[in-house]
């Protein structure tokens, strides 16, 4: 028997039975790589947990953050759109040492705060009953745009910031120093256990919207002593501690960051960063633990993806996401290529893989579906729902899938935008009007260049691109007039000022 035969069987009709809404549950993680799970093709870390919800629910093999970095992720996760609908295309810079950053070109203005007049996916579920709560980082706006103000009955630990400056309690960081802890609490330990309690707590008559966003695995590259000691032992015992990880690139295209080469990771193998995902993993199971014991596994969809790319070419550059090219920040697949798996015992069939091209601002329209709401397609005019992934279908009524990028990656990336129609991918970049289309299923590496081979493909895939940024009104960089290629950059023109 299929799929399709197999599901009425083990999932009868209940339509005249009376329906609970079900709880949500959005777990993100921070700079998590597409590869950075045992279950998604890592042979150094170990993530048991998450390997037994991939096993129970489905996982999605070509699923995408829907930009190279967090913040405009988070914004599309939120929203149903994609970044530059939103109008924030950027990590958001409160320093503004950084923006706009100026190589060839200059980064285009964006957003430092999620606008108000998006009706968010925590605003909808609120006005249908659910209780809202945002547990971890934010990085969408600072006050008058923290959680509490897009929908969110209470907010823990999330604020301005985009990182903690340790992992280890007392935290500088606003929202987190204002946290009552014992010194030296793990913030991933620490972030659960607060979600832990709100389940435990939770109003019995109303279901509940968690929205666990955390810090973990972006840098400081922290975790605790004992278990680095077991992951350096493990690397030994493979050997990887006798191999050099890294290869020693470019130098990066932006004007602040020429002084740096980008430093690619070649193997995963690095300990304190596996012992970070350890502590993730674990961390996880002891959710999924909860809501068994709570009784509500069945009543409950959770959600587990990622904001971008995992961290390969820069600050450290803990892991690999080989066979996909580049990593955080880049247009490659190694940059926006993310785990997504989606677990709902008694509703989703176990043990389903599916690899249908999807992207962050899928789940709002999913999460509206699985709570029985009416879709909100002015809202989230860019997502669709993943329902029918796991109910019979295999495909999904969309020609394509879109990112913008118009800025300087503080990975090495450059300005560009991409789009990916079945199989090919093209990627347009700025600073040159270069073009590259790649044929995934047969490179997913991309590694070799068709634009000049199948001109056709090529120019209908640019044209696909150009209209969607027209229709989106994206932000495009501009000329650098104090660019100079011979010497690099003269003394760069000062900025206008900031309205």
């Amino acid at each position: 028997m299929d799929r399709r035969t197999i599901i009425p069987f083990l999932f009868p009709d209940r339509s005249h039975m009376p329906r609970t809404p079900p709880n949500l549950i959005l777990i993100l993680i921070d700079d998590l790589g597409c590869r950075d799970l045992s279950c998604l093709g890592s042979s150094f870390y170990r993530t048991p947990h998450l390997d037994r919800m991939a096993q129970e629910g489905i996982v999605f093999t070509a699923a995408y953050a829907s930009c190279p970095v967090c913040s405009p992720t988070r914004a599309s996760l939120l929203t149903g759109k994609y970044p530059a609908a939103v109008g924030i295309t950027d990590w958001i810079d409160w320093g503004g040492q950084l923006h706009p950053c100026r190589g060839r070109l200059i980064d285009a203005p964006y957003l430092k705060e999620l606008p108000r007049s998006e009706y968010t996916l925590a605003r909808a579920l609120r006005d249908a009953g659910y209780t809202t709560w945002h547990v971890g980082k934010w990085h969408l706006g600072s006050s008058g745009s923290l959680p509490q103000d897009h929908g969110f009955d209470q907010n823990i630990g999330g604020g301005k910031d985009g990182a903690p400056h340790t992992y280890f309690a007392p935290w500088p960081n606003e929202p987190l120093a204002d946290l009552q802890v014992p010194p030296g609490t793990y913030l991933t330990d620490y972030l659960t256990a607060r979600a832990i309690e709100l389940i435990r707590k939770r109003p019995r008559h109303k279901p509940f919207f968690l929205n666990l966003w955390h810090y973990a695995v972006h840098t400081p590259i922290q975790a605790k002593p004992d278990a680095i000691r077991r992951w350096s032992r493990r690397a030994a015992r493979l050997g990887l501690d006798q191999i050099n990880p890294f290869e020693i690139g470019e130098h990066f295209p932006a004007m602040h960051q020429r002084h740096l080469r980008v430093k690619r990771r070649r193997i995963q193998s690095d300990p304190i960063y596996a012992a970070m995902i350890a502590n993730m993993d674990w961390n996880i199971g002891r959710l999924l633990d909860t809501l068994r014991e709570e009784g509500i596994e069945h009543d409950t969809l959770v959600a587990f993806t990622s904001d971008n790319g995992g961290l390969a070419t820069a600050e450290g550059s803990p892991t690999c996401n080989a066979p996909y090219k580049e990593g955080k920040g880049w247009m490659a697949e190694g940059g926006v290529r993310v785990p997504l798996i989606l677990w709902w015992p008694g509703r989703i069939p176990p043990g389903l893989r599916s690899s249908e091209p999807v992207s962050s601002p899928d789940l709002y329209p999913t999460f509206l579906e699985a709570a029985d709401l009416d879709a909100r397609p002015s809202q989230h005019r860019d997502g669709l729902s993943l329902l029918p992934l796991w109910s019979g279908s295999s495909h999904l009524p969309r020609e394509a899938l879109f990112w913008h990028y118009p800025h300087y990656g503080n990975q090495g990336g450059t300005p560009g935008s991409s789009v990916r129609s079945g199989d090919y991918k093209l990627i347009e970049f700025f600073e040159d009007g270069c073009l590259e289309l790649y044929n995934l299923r047969n490179d997913p590496s991309e590694n070799h260049n068709l634009a000049r081979r199948k001109p056709e493909t090529t120019a209908r895939l640019h044209e696909l691109l150009q209209n969607w940024r027209k229709s989106v009104e994206a932000r495009l960089p501009a000329p650098n007039l104090g660019w100079n290629p011979r010497v690099g950059l003269r003394k760069p023109k000062p900025l206008p000022p900031r309205r």
